[in-house]
């Protein structure tokens, strides 16, 4: 078994799998202790290897995380991008490969900069808080894609009382920690001082996050309010289709028309797939009904308005009507999906790189909330729920969260059950309920627990009914962020710096 672990393909095929068995621990497998397993295997394969090496087999464990995790990409280029199989295939597994590189950065950095054999305690604390570092670097550079990481697996696991306190952050950094400790262990038995905080630095974060689930962070603010979320499952390869317009437009008012009262009536992302300004009369016949009922209505449409230039551009938006108010932008855009890097290059070359409404612009930050009944609405469209900071800074200043989405793209992937976990995690973090209304699924509301209250099956046209409170408060996170972690972090890897010239 040693041999596995020594520089050589055998470790970095151990590597890969070990990459491929955090997939397993997020949805919809959700057997959390294989996170665990997943870092630690990575962390005793690089003991030994020189940065080359660990480069390498740093690579080959994102490699292997992203072909298991990420697959349903090829779902979205090939089905609806239009590529033949092998160039669906090929695009995939560059996409994979590139993101495989953080972790080839992250190997590199260890083996080359950090790693002090001597010091196996400080060495758990420093791996810890370069993965926490380099998952938030791949959060970030080029937009970001901040997908797998491994504190999701904690949504229904003992670490889950601490995302209230840290975020996602938080739980990643424990596991990483948690898994390094279990290697490193074993060499502290002849350090009695050393081994007792070892342990205790292994035990204290899980037995806290057992003693905190089911903390109630914030309370609720006025009566519970009723939401019908309209699930409309209008196929992918009709979504832009002139012809199909008026069919869409018809089924979203005529499901509308028979669903039961509710307070709030939501529709999915570009549940209205024209432009704002061609579907006023439509919408303020939908206006109509919902005052009539005494409702708001929000709904997903495309806006086309001039940028902070003066330039006509179009946005990914969110409207409201009735008793309420407020248009938002998406600020968090899809690659490829709703905006094409180095268009002037790709444009052109294949069908993916022309996808229908590829050429949204940025919303500005700094948006006011969306209103309706007289709440403060943090909006989400579809990918912005992934990014954790972007969603707490939303969610500090609202009663109530809202996230649309079209995962048709996805088709029958693993990708909408990820996605769903982690809008689950983004109200677990702020203590607030969540409304969750998908073209096709998954249709959810979720409680401040991020637990789910009421569901709609996938690929079925059906309206969720149920009850959603509004909250108050600030959890420890929306306060305070993830500036305490970042501070610690940087310590650790000062310090560790600094031991390594030492």
């Amino acid at each position: 078994m040693k041999l596995l672990f020594r520089p050589g393909w055998p470790g970095n095929l151990l590597a890969l799998a070990a990459g491929a068995l955090t997939t397993l621990s997020l949805a919809p497998f959700d057997f959390w202790p294989l996170a665990l397993l997943s870092i630690a295997l990575l962390y005793l394969g690089l003991g030994e290897a020189t940065p080359k090496q660990a480069a390498q087999r740093g690579w080959c464990y994102g490699f292997g995380l992203f072909a298991s995790g990420v697959s349903w990409v090829y779902v979205s280029i090939h089905d609806f991008g239009a590529a033949s199989p092998a160039l669906a295939g090929l695009l995939t597994l560059g996409f994979v490969a590139g993101l495989a590189l953080f972790f080839a950065l992250l190997g590199w950095l260890w083996a080359r900069l950090l790693r002090n054999r001597h010091t196996p305690l400080g060495d758990a604390l420093a791996f810890a808080a370069l993965w926490l570092a380099l998952d938030a670097l791949r959060g970030w550079i080029l937009t970001g894609f901040p997908w797998l990481y491994s504190g999701y697996s904690q949504l229904d696991g003992p670490l889950a009382g601490l995302a209230p306190i840290g975020g996602i952050w938080l739980l990643t950094f424990v596991i990483a920690l948690s898994a390094a400790l279990l290697v490193a262990l074993p060499r502290l038995l002849a350090d009695k001082p050393r081994l007792v905080a070892g342990i205790v630095l292994l035990i204290a974060p899980w037995l806290a996050g057992l003693a905190l689930q089911g903390h109630a962070w914030t309370t609720a603010k006025g009566e519970a309010l009723s939401v019908a979320a309209v699930q409309g499952n209008v196929e992918q390869s009709m979504k832009w289709d002139p012809k199909k317009l008026e069919m869409q437009l018809l089924l979203y008012r005529d499901m509308t028309f028979r669903s039961r009262p509710a307070q709030l009536i939501v529709w999915p992302e570009t549940a209205v797939p024209i432009l704002k300004e061609h579907a006023e009369g439509y919408l303020s016949m939908m206006a109509g009904f919902a005052e009539q009922r005494d409702a708001a209505l929000i709904t997903g449409v495309p806006v086309r308005q001039p940028n902070a230039d003066g330039e006509l551009r179009y946005y990914n938006g969110l409207t409201t009507a009735g008793d309420g108010a407020g248009v938002y932008l998406k600020q968090k855009l899809v690659p490829f999906g709703e905006y094409v890097p180095l268009q002037d290059l790709l444009r052109g070359l294949i069908a993916f790189f022309d996808l229908p409404m590829s050429d949204f612009a940025r919303g500005e930050p700094g948006q006011p909330l969306l209103q309706a009944k007289g709440l403060q609405i943090a909006p989400y469209i579809c990918y912005e729920v992934v990014y954790p900071e972007f969603a707490a800074g939303l969610a500090a200043q609202s009663d109530l969260l809202l996230t649309v989405s079209n995962d048709a793209w996805f088709g029958r992937s693993i990708g909408p059950l990820q996605h769903l976990q982690m809008a689950q995690m983004r109200a677990l973090e702020a203590g607030r309920w969540m409304i969750r209304a998908t073209n096709n699924g998954i249709t959810v509301l979720i409680d401040p627990q991020g637990r789910i209250t009421e569901q709609i099956p996938q690929f079925e046209q059906a309206v969720l009914y149920g009850e959603v409170t509004p909250m108050q408060g600030l959890t420890p996170y929306l306060r305070w962020r993830s500036w305490p972690l970042i501070a610690i972090c940087t310590l650790l890897l000062g310090w560790a710096l600094l031991r390594r010239k030492a």
